[in-house]
Formats: structure tokens, sequence, C-alpha cells
């Protein structure tokens, strides 16, 4: 029985290394065959056949996703044509797949470039860091890192610039808001006074009016009219039309006038009955004459 075992891990054991010798061999095929996909896009490149070359590439990384080689290629040939987005992308799967420093110090100095043409120096420098912790004898890396982080800096200062003057027309923002509200308030407080005024002059003129009226219910010595007098006579438009002599203090009524007149007339008619019956008195009696 402890035989049949070892014959069983034996065979599984040949079996495991069989397994790991065809997985190397296919890998090994699929780079082969990548590495000759590159090499034909290679010579388009050379012959400025970019759109052919780009196909070349393209199945170079589909037989092998993490060859780094052709993902650089495709890479530079996008940058050649200016299309800078998708070489960025393809340089950055460069650097992921890279197996050898010289081949990320490549990837991180090609990303660097791109970027300071997309004007992110800031992130640019960061890649020719990247670059130069690879490879740090290269002079046109530390040349081109210098000038990106020149340039970060220069960008950082114009960006606290910008920010201060933010703040600042922000504050002058405030401050003319600040003034419009204490005009709006200085003009709703002389609204409200000239409201006032205009308030106070009413009552003052209803007080005027009142007055007035007041005044002109009384009669020429200042005395209140009698309303129900006034009634009595039909109303002020008769008044107006027939008025009646109002009875001053200290003269006649008309009925005690005509009364003292009649009187008056009573005394003359007696005193004149008297005079005539004294002059008959004296007077002689004429006679009929006898015919």
């Amino acid at each position: 029985m402890k035989h049949i075992v070892i014959i069983i891990l034996t065979l599984f054991s040949i079996a495991s290394f069989a397994q790991d010798k065809d997985k190397e061999a296919q890998e090994m095929l699929a780079k082969n065959k990548a590495n000759d996909l590159v090499y034909d896009a290679n010579i388009l490149v050379d012959n400025e056949d970019y759109v052919s070359a780009e196909m070349e590439y393209r199945k170079a990384i589909s037989e092998q996703p993490n060859y780094a080689v052709g993902a650089y290629n495709l890479a530079n040939t996008y940058y050649k044509k200016g299309i800078y987005d998708e070489a960025l992308y393809r340089l950055k799967q460069t650097a992921k797949y890279a197996t050898t420093k010289d081949e990320k110090y490549k990837a991180y100095h090609n990303i660097g470039n791109i970027l300071m043409q997309n004007k992110q120096c800031k992130e640019a420098a960061e890649a020719f860091k990247n670059a130069l912790r690879n490879n740090p004898l290269d002079d046109q890396t530390r040349y081109n890192y210098a000038l990106a982080k020149e340039c970060a800096e220069q960008q950082q200062d114009q960006q606290d610039q910008n920010k201060d003057q933010n703040e600042e027309n922000k504050d002058d923002q405030q401050e003319q808001e600040d003034q419009k509200d204490q005009d709006q308030e200085k003009d709703q407080d002389k609204d409200k006074e000239n409201e006032n005024q205009d308030k106070d002059q009413d009552q003052q003129d209803e007080g005027d009016q009142d007055k007035k009226e007041g005044e002109d219910e009384k009669d020429e010595d200042g005395n209140p009219k009698d309303e129900k007098e006034d009634e009595g006579k039909g109303g002020e438009e008769e008044q107006k039309e027939n008025p009646k002599p109002q009875q001053q203090p200290g003269q006649l009524s008309p009925q005690q006038v005509k009364n003292l007149l009649e009187a008056m007339n009573d005394q003359e008619q007696k005193v004149q009955d008297k005079m005539n019956a004294q002059k008959t008195k004296g007077e002689r009696v004429q006679t009929e004459k006898d015919w």
C-alpha cells in the first residue's frame, strides 16, 4: 500500500512539472510571436505607415497583454501622431508591466514629456523623478526634470496669486454688497420718515378741516348754531335761499317793533282826536239864514 502511494505522488509530480513546462512553452511562444509582430510594426513605423504599425502593435499586445515592449512602441506611435491621451495610457501600461529598469526609465521619461505637452508641470516633474530613479545618469531626463520643476513652481505662484486676487475680489464684492445693503436701509429709513411726515401732515390737515367745520357751525357772534332749528327751517339750502334775520342781543324782535308801532299809532290817534275836539269847541257855530 505504501508503494502505491509513493507511485501516485510521483506520477502527480511528473504531471505538474509537465504542465508547468507546457505553460512556459506557451508563454514563450506567445512572447516570440509578440516580438515578431513588434518587429514588423517597427518596420512599418520606419516607413511612416503608422496605421498599419498600430494594428501590428495591437496584435502583439493581444498575444501577450503584459508585454511592455509592444505597449511602449504603440505609445510612441501615438505620440508621433499627436494623440497624446492614448500615448499616455499606453506608457502607463508600459510602466506597470515593465520588468527592467531600462523599460521603466524610458516609460516614465516619455510620460513626463507628454505631461509637459499638457501643461501638467507638477505631474511631469514627478514622472521625470521616477525616470531618474531607474536611470540616474541620464542628463536629458535630469534637464527635463529641472524645467518641469521650475514650471510647477511658476504655476503654483500663479495659482496663489489668482487665489489672492479672487479673495480680494470677493472682499470687494462683499464690501459693495454691504454698502448696497446700507444704502437700501437708508432709503427705507428715508421713505419711512417721509411716510411719517405725510401721515403727520394728513393728520394736521384733518385737524384744520375739523376746526374749520367747527367754526362754520358757529354764528357771527361765535355762538354754536342750533341744529334742530336748522332742521326746522327746511335744511341748509332753504336757509341760503330764504335767510331769516337773527335777533341780536339788545334788539327788538319784529313782532315787538310791530306792537310798539301800533301802540304809537293808537297814542298818536288819541292825541289827534283830542286836538280836534278842542279846536271845535272854540269856533262859532253858523246859523242858517231864513229865506
